[in-house]
């Protein structure tokens, strides 16, 4: 049976990989790429985000000076369109794999009771 999640679990990886979804995503993060000043845009942006997570996750305080930096990054990525269009693709494919872990989940949301 085990076996059998798995083989269903990469069916779910190919049915991702070819949803439309992904596609944009794709297509969309390969343009971004393409344009030097927007890849590096991008880049600093992605390091800014990754280095405040992990700062919470170590339960280390943000200065103020690190939240300006980030809410400028911010606004710069939102103003390059590419970029906006990345962020807008990327977030409607986490929906849809947040969507699909709760159905995953459920067989045991349901036996354990949704806290």
């Amino acid at each position: 049976m085990s076996n059998n999640l798995y083989d269903v679990a990469y069916d779910l990886e190919k049915a991702l990989r070819e949803s439309e979804d992904f596609k944009a995503l794709k297509q969309l993060y390969d343009e971004v790429n393409a344009d030097e000043s927007a890849s590096k845009m991008f880049e600093n942006f992605r390091n800014i985000q990754l280095s405040l997570q992990q700062k919470q996750m170590m339960g280390e305080e943000i200065t103020e000076e690190e939240v300006a930096q980030a809410q400028k990054s911010v606004q710069l990525v939102q103003q390059h369109e590419k970029i906006s269009q990345l962020m807008a693709a990327e977030q409607r494919l986490s929906t849809v794999v947040t969507e699909l872990n709760k159905i995953i989940m459920k067989p045991l949301e349901e036996m354990y009771g949704a806290q």
